[in-house]
């Protein structure tokens, strides 16, 4: 086609649409894109030519039908810098692209021109330009804000549009609906007001200010339901929980009152082995199982989450990956992206400054992590604690860090009912049809203080004087009615008393006891059980699992580095009692062994596939073609799925992702990597707030599995030390497992322990694992070895016990070193000890096994670790408990750097602490 076939106002939209081209050639489809590139731009970026008459044939300005073209696309893209967005009634931002003057208009000229300027929209219910510009502007410049410039896909960008200009969300309400979202909002409202009268001063983190966040998730929660969803997995932080608990998942006001009274005689009650500590009620998840006329049994989960506000991130992810995860069948397993919904409720001030939530962000299209879409609602206070926007963000509005991630945001004025619930609706309707997250700005503000104790006029003296006058979205919404005819004073009144007197009615009649007693959402663990399980497998199985794990599909073009070691992996067979099998086919075949039982196994984590250090390869790659092949995942005698994904470049969303995945789906055997152990440093708040006191807090249950790289080589401060010390000092009450084993054959059947532990009482394994001991002849193990018994707590070497006089106990790599050293042939007298299993200590196996040593005079600890890291200062009491003395200990000095920044001071350090573990007076070699 060319330019001459077009006329009138469609040659003006071309001429528009070039000069857009012009600006930037990705502003326009591909189709256009071929069009206009035989008309290139000037240098500086100028169109070449102007293919405008100066007038049609009705004798008006074909340049100003471009300017109101140009004037129409303004208000789509930035019609939410002059939304009417803060309920207190703030200036928006505006722009000058929205006013008409930009573009040379006026008022009368607009009235002249044709409505089919402005689009459609403008022909369906407008009678010129004016009237429909201005119809533009009640859909992206009222209450609510359309903010989807940052969409490069042109078909979710049209599906937008014709979304908001069509109005196919717009609520249509009778009045039954109308007055029964108003005895929600007064149910809401005076929920809170009761709290404040009966409970002055206790802290609550009143919802008030972003009310209609509860009607939001009602409606979400219905529309999940008639969209056939199984699960909403939702994540928040404080402010307003209690409200959603009552109100979204019913919690019994009996319990949240009885959490307020908290009595201390309850508290006093320890019938819980486990440590039971509990949490404050603020931070409290719970869960249940809703179903109605609209929707099918629907599960509604709201997570627990500490006080760092977004950690919960990355936890409801995994949880809704995990909940629509189908694990049964062999192979990678299949994801349903319509089985469950991911809802994350932020703070303003949260949002754009807590890094977890663009490193969630980040998650959400990769091939391992994708949920299917989470809807995102940001209840937007304008404040941070004390802060203001200007000191907390550098960004016009605080959702604009999703941008860079291209997803769609709504501004919504959280006094406007009905713009939030279109804003819901546009979420979800969005959500199905392109599996992508979405987020809603719901600006509001905080009627209190950050807390209720807390006195805000301090530092907004004028923002808390214009919300102590402002009336609640509940009293317009009940005026709005009252103007409609529809809703009377004297109900709107009825409604608050009724309230207000079934909620002093149940704190009146309360049983407290009872109240704190009754069903926990989530079932107390049991106590697990490590000792003596068996967890070896035959030799025919053995055998049989290796065999199929070597073969590769017909054509195949393994890397011809990569032949060689493959073929040693089946060199056991040849000699059951050969020690030839190294720590990643050990692992191998544990996993496949697993597998075969019917267990599901993922694994992530940072270049998992290949191994930091080259060891594992789960995946080859066709060295031709660059297909993958997954051995695990082709594997016959599966029966049950394995999924493997390298994880971004990201420790705390990542490992959250995973916890979030285990406590969802315990049953099967989830597994993070660190691609050195230090990297663990990353998630700290993860592992402190939620792996390490999931159950004494929440009740809760994860089975997570660590791989934390760990040993002094001379790598310098950074990749020496998993920081062994941080678990160690966070045991207590059998909250985890922390082990340092060091052959082929421990960790094989260590793993296979988890995932029988998983299966009655999961619990989070933590594993120091091995580097350069990864391919060691002494760390391999022999076949026989994975035939008879299971993981071993200790494993002393084979000197005779009555030679034995000192026992040098110690764990990981130094027990190797100690072993091969020139000096340990020098002192045949002296034993070596591998603690295997350092949390929960053997104690008694490690008593049973001094007392098989008579002449035993000495026992000492050896580590490599300074002093005060590694696991000196947690076994010490143990040992010394056992041994009945005090304990003398080789390490490093106490340091504030794990390690020496020098290859060479490594080395010799590391001899010296050799020679000093076996000397007769090691104190005055230090």
């Amino acid at each position: 086609m060319d330019w001459q076939e077009f006329s009138g106002y469609n040659q003006a939209y071309l001429q528009d649409l070039y000069e857009k081209y012009c600006e930037d050639p990705l502003a326009v489809d591909e189709n256009l894109r071929a069009f206009f590139d035989r008309f290139p731009p000037t240098d500086d970026g100028k169109a070449k030519v102007s293919h405008l008459p100066a007038a049609d044939e009705e004798g008006f300005s074909l340049e100003k039908a471009v300017a109101v073209g140009r004037l129409a696309e303004s208000i789509r893209q930035y019609g939410h810098f002059n939304a009417r967005l803060d309920p207190l009634g703030s200036q928006p931002p505006g722009d000058p692209w929205l006013n008409e003057a930009t573009y040379g208009l006026t008022v009368e000229e607009l009235s002249a021109l044709p409505a089919s300027l402005v689009g459609e929209v403008g022909v369906q219910r407008s009678q010129n330009a004016r009237q429909a510009i201005q119809r533009l502007r009640s859909l992206y410049s009222g209450t609510i804000g359309h903010d989807y410039l940052q969409i490069r896909a042109p078909e979710e960008r049209n599906w937008l549009r014709q979304a908001v200009e069509e109005e196919r969300y717009q609520p249509q309400w009778t009045t039954e609906e109308r007055i029964a979202l108003l005895e929600r909002l007064t149910e809401v409202e005076v929920f809170e007001r009761f709290l404040q009268r009966a409970f002055p001063g206790k802290t609550r983190f009143s919802i008030e200010g972003v009310d209609m966040l509860v009607p939001m998730l009602d409606e979400l929660i219905r529309l999940a339901g008639e969209g056939g969803m199984r699960h909403v997995l939702m994540g928040m932080a404080h402010r307003g929980r209690l409200n959603v608990l009552a109100h979204v998942l019913g919690m019994p006001y009996e319990s949240i009152l009885a959490e307020f009274k908290d009595p201390l005689e309850r508290r006093l009650r320890s019938d819980d082995a486990l440590g039971y500590s509990g949490d404050v009620k603020y931070h409290l998840g719970g869960r249940q199982a809703a179903g109605d006329e609209c929707a099918a049994c629907i599960e509604i989960t709201l997570v627990p989450n500490p006080s760092h506000l977004e950690a919960v991130n990355p936890v409801v992810e995994g949880m809704a990956r995990a909940a629509g995860s189908q694990p049964h069948q062999p192979g990678p397993p299949q994801f349903d992206p319509l089985a469950a919904l991911p809802v994350l409720i932020h703070g303003d001030a949260a949002f754009p400054g807590q890094g977890v939530v663009a490193e969630t962000f980040n998650l959400y299209k990769l091939e391992g992590y994708h949920t299917g879409g989470t809807i995102h609602i940001i209840t937007n206070n304008q404040l941070g604690f004390t802060t203001d926007p200007k000191d907390g963000r550098s960004t016009i509005f605080a959702s604009d860090l999703a941008k860079g991630f291209r997803v769609p945001i709504v501004h919504v004025n959280a006094d406007d009912p009905l713009a939030c619930l279109l804003a819901v609706r546009l979420a979800w309707a969005y959500r199905q049809r392109f599996h992508r997250d979405f987020v809603i700005d719901l600006i509001g503000y905080r009627r209190h203080g950050h807390n209720e104790g807390d006195e805000p006029s301090f530092t907004q003296p004028r923002l808390y004087a214009i919300i102590e006058q402002h009336p609640t979205v509940r009293r317009q919404w009940a005026q709005r009615l009252i103007e409609m005819g529809e809703l009377t004073p004297l109900l709107e009144e009825e409604m608050i008393l009724g309230c207000e007197q079934r909620l002093q009615d149940i704190l009146t009649g309360l049983d407290v006891n009872a109240a704190l007693n009754g069903p926990a959402d989530f079932s107390t663990p049991d106590q697990p059980d490590l000792n003596g399980m068996e967890t070896a497998i035959s030799l025919e199985r053995l055998q049989a699992l290796s065999l199929a794990l070597q073969q590769l599909p017909e054509n195949f073009h393994l890397h011809p580095k990569l032949t060689k070691a493959r073929e040693r992996r089946n060199k056991w067979l040849e000699d059951i009692h050969w020690p030839a099998i190294d720590w990643a086919q050990a692992e191998e075949l544990a996993f496949a062994s697993i597998l075969e039982e019917g267990i599901s196994i993922r694994m992530t984590g940072q270049d998992v596939l290949r191994g930091t250090f080259s060891q594992r390869h789960a995946a080859l790659f066709d060295h031709q073609s660059g297909e993958r092949y997954i051995p695990l995942q082709n594997l016959p005698q599966a029966m049950a799925s394995f999924e493997i994904h390298n994880s971004p470049l990201s420790e705390l969303a990542a490992l959250g992702f995973e916890y979030g995945y285990s406590i969802q789906a315990p049953e099967r055997l989830v597994i993070w990597e660190a691609q050195y152990g230090d990297f663990i440093n990353g998630a700290q708040v993860m592992v402190d707030e939620f792996i390490t006191t999931a159950r004494a807090k929440w009740l809760l249950k994860p089975g997570l599995v660590l791989l934390l790289p760990h040993g002094f080589e001379g790598q310098g401060p950074d990749h020496s030390s998993g920081r062994l010390e941080r678990f160690l000092n966070l045991y207590a009450d059998e909250n985890l497992q922390v082990v340092n084993c060091t052959t082929a054959a421990q960790y094989f059947h260590l793993l296979r322990r988890q995932a029988r532990l998983i299966q009655q009482s999961p619990l989070p394994l933590v594993v120091m694992t091995p580097k350069s001991l990864l391919r060691h002849p002494l760390v391999a193990s022999a076949a026989v070895d994975f035939t008879q018994g299971g993981f071993q707590a200790l494993l002393a070497d084979s000197t005779p016990p009555e030679q034995v006089e000192r026992v040098l106990l110690c764990s990981g790599k130094v027990a190797v070193d100690l072993t091969v050293s020139e000096v340990r042939r020098q002192n045949p007298q002296t034993a070596i000890v591998r603690v295997e299993q350092l949390a929960p200590f053997p104690s008694q196996p490690l008593g049973a096994l001094l007392q098989c040593y008579p002449n035993l005079q000495e026992v000492r600890w050896v580590q490599e670790e300074p002093q005060n890291m590694g696991a000196w200062e947690f076994v010490r009491p143990f040992i010394e408990e056992v041994w009945g003395k005090p304990l003398q200990v080789i390490g490093r000095p106490r340091s504030a750097s794990p390690a020496e920044g020098s290859n060479a001071l490594h080395l010799y350090n590391q001899q010296r602490l050799i020679s000093r573990a076996f000397s007769a007076n090691p104190q005055e070699e230090e």
